[in-house]
């Protein structure tokens, strides 16, 4: 799911804009234990490779994959093409599937989740420790299309204001868990509010797994507004070439390379890297409208997007 930044969530926030700190850190935070694990990531693209990842019949075989149309809070609704794993997922959308900012061209963004309830008000504690006072707050509902909306999760942002890129965290309230309309897994332990227990086990009869690593291009705004929420969640941050960072922790990888829109350049989710459930021995390439998935050989795949920046997939990002 995505956090859309509509009417809905201005009238829920408590609290304001975070006063974020600087990107570049060459060290892991200072904090021991993972708060935070990535959930999902989220891309908008061209119509024409939105489309096709639609149409496609390979990423049925390839992924526990739907199409779907969500509504959230306030009755704000997107529509995307999902790829479930057993603990992560990322949703894919075309300009305008999504309200407002987000369905822009070369708009993305990345939820980071807790495990255990009760975490995410140390992640809050801890954001405030890297600079943010005031991290926004903001319960999310989710309704099944019968009008009874359920809540879904709590997210924190770090800022309202951001060019093409917003990373959130959040958790899974429990009200969802108990709601049999979730479809969502018994508890494996006390105050489980988990990614494993959240999907459902349908990825087993495909190839992918998880998602390993993620690569996005975004402007230096977003990315010095993403860094306290990367740290306050555990992830060890580095600074790379060109004022980039990597981010490493529970088992994914995120990488920023930054990006000016000024200068013509493009904004947006470029690499997804993910574990498959059994090694292969070949390697297949599928052409996906604007993008390539490559599987294999082994137990691995890659799908790259390419940088387009208009509807046509020539022009701006």
């Amino acid at each position: 799911m995505i956090i859309v930044i509509a009417v809905a969530l201005a009238a829920a926030v408590q609290g304001g804009a975070a006063n974020a700190g600087p990107a570049e850190s060459d060290q892991p935070p200072p904090q021991e234990r993972q708060l935070l694990y990535f959930n999902h990531a989220f891309g908008v693209f061209d119509r024409e490779t939105a489309d096709a990842i639609e149409d496609s019949a390979y990423l049925r075989e390839f992924a526990n994959f739907q199409v779907r149309t969500t509504t959230g809070s306030g009755g704000e609704s997107w529509t995307g093409r999902y790829l479930y794993g057993r603990e992560t997922y990322f949703e894919l959308f075309g300009v305008g599937d999504v309200p407002g900012q987000d369905g822009l061209l070369g708009s993305a963004g990345t939820g980071l989740s807790t495990e255990h309830a009760g975490d995410q008000a140390t992640v809050i504690e801890r954001l405030r420790a890297e600079g943010v006072t005031d991290p926004v707050l903001f319960p999310q509902t989710r309704d099944f299309g019968d009008g009874v909306p359920v809540p879904w999760f709590d997210a924190v942002l770090t800022t309202l204001e951001y060019d093409a890129y917003d990373a959130w965290s959040m958790e899974y309230r429990p009200e969802y868990f108990a709601d049999p309309r979730g479809n969502t897994e018994p508890a494996a332990f006390p105050g489980d509010v988990g990614r494993e227990r959240y999907l459902s086990d349908l990825y087993r009869e495909h190839l992918m797994r998880d998602v390993t690593s993620v690569r996005f291009a975004v402007t230096a705004r977003d990315l010095a507004a993403t860094v306290p929420l990367l740290r306050a969640g555990g992830f060890a941050v580095r600074s790379v070439a060109n004022g980039g960072i990597v981010a490493r922790g529970g088992g994914t990888t995120i990488r920023y390379d930054v990006v000016t829109r000024e200068a013509g350049e493009h904004t947006g989710l470029r690499r997804i890297e993910m574990s498959l459930n059994r090694p292969v021995p070949y390697h297949h390439e599928e052409r996906i409208g604007h993008s390539t998935l490559a599987v294999g050989p082994g137990a691995h795949a890659v799908w790259t997007f390419d940088d387009t920046g208009d509807d046509t997939g020539a022009g701006t990002g």
